[in-house]
């Protein structure tokens, strides 16, 4: 393993998530690939972290958080120490099958303009079962993991998607660090999507890579349906169309946004959370000056065209409905040309 130049930082940020921290970091032990490092950032668990001498075949660097930051700041600040060329988020309930870096690795020399990537994440259960292949965004300021649920066969050929899920996902450092990391104030979900478009913007398409497989759990910290992840989803999903939306695309998609955010608490009746996404919806515009501020910063950075980013979302009312893929083909001459990747203000501060 090449502790003084690793190729990878893979960045897992636990919390309370020890029953299967210890299965993902096995997982890690059998990398075929090891040119990585393991950067383990703890967002104040109630639980002690698990003994990691059983793992000393690993670089790991451990960084222990006085409060709980949310996932977005703690994968920043995981950044900050990590040291090589690819940032990998990597969730403690996603775990990697042996030749997982090694598809990365294939995949970056495939691709060599390519500067974001996907994993396939399969049920964690259920292997013969899609997870998700990336995530889609609808007109509507909707995003999914494209094909949950969906047999795994479905996907066998590399494809370009318009997010990658940040439960595997593979960002190039330096890129990662000028656009400021993940926007911190989201504190978890949404952000990874956010991210997603924000690299789009510049230029960068996602590559949702076939063989680079993992085996994901998913909402093991907040629990499946909890108040807690729909208020986040709720918050953070008209904040992500605020800020990342470009030009008369933004005034286009906002009746749509608007229709759904009225549809959302119609629903919210039968499953009894309205008073959850009310307390969303109104503390995403009670920031609404600072979310518009954002999109300033974000848009006069934009290098893609508004023609280009509303081909590339999903406009498909039955593929929302149905959570289905959209993931689109890879055609050679797109990456003829090394898109640009200009310093954005912020660092890795969130702003």
């Amino acid at each position: 393993m090449n502790h003084a130049h690793p190729e990878f930082s893979v960045i897992i940020v636990t919390h309370n998530s020890n029953h299967y921290l210890v299965e993902c970091m096995k997982a890690l032990t059998t990398q075929r690939n090891n040119n990585f490092e393991v950067i383990i950032v703890d967002n104040k668990s109630n639980e002690d972290l698990i003994n990691f001498d059983k793992f000393n075949s690993l670089e790991i660097k451990i960084i222990k958080l006085e409060r709980n930051s949310g996932f977005a700041a703690a994968n920043n600040i995981g950044a900050k120490r990590a040291i090589g060329k690819w940032l990998i988020t990597l969730n403690p309930d996603a775990i990697p099958e042996d030749n997982w870096l090694s598809e990365i690795e294939v995949g970056i020399k495939r691709y060599p303009k390519t500067r974001i990537f996907g994993s396939k994440q399969l049920k964690y259960d259920n292997p013969g079962k899609l997870d998700g292949v990336g995530d889609h965004y609808h007109c509507t300021g909707i995003a999914w993991r494209g094909g949950e649920g969906d047999s795994a066969e479905i996907i066998l050929e590399d494809a370009i998607v318009m997010s990658p899920c940040a439960a595997a996902a593979i960002y190039h450092r330096d890129i990662y660090v000028s656009m400021g990391g993940m926007a911190e104030y989201f504190f978890c979900y949404y952000e990874d999507v956010d991210l997603g478009l924000r690299f789009r913007l510049l230029g960068h398409e996602t590559i949702q890579l076939a063989g680079a497989k993992v085996r994901h759990v998913g909402s093991t910290t907040a629990g499946k349906n909890s108040k807690f992840i729909k208020y986040y989803v709720s918050r953070n999903r008209i904040w992500t169309f605020i800020r990342c939306v470009p030009g008369l695309l933004f005034a286009a998609c906002l009746p749509l946004l608007i229709l759904s955010i009225v549809t959302r608490l119609c629903l919210s009746i039968f499953s009894g959370d309205t008073s959850t996404k009310l307390k969303a919806f109104f503390d995403a515009f009670r920031e609404l000056f600072r979310i518009w501020n954002d999109r300033k910063v974000i848009q006069k950075a934009r290098k893609s065209s508004v023609l280009q980013f509303g081909s590339d979302m999903t406009w498909s009312i039955g593929k929302l409905i149905l959570r289905s893929s959209d993931c689109r083909p890879i055609s050679p001459e797109k990456f003829s040309k090394e898109p640009d990747a200009p310093f954005q203000a912020g660092g890795l501060d969130g702003s």
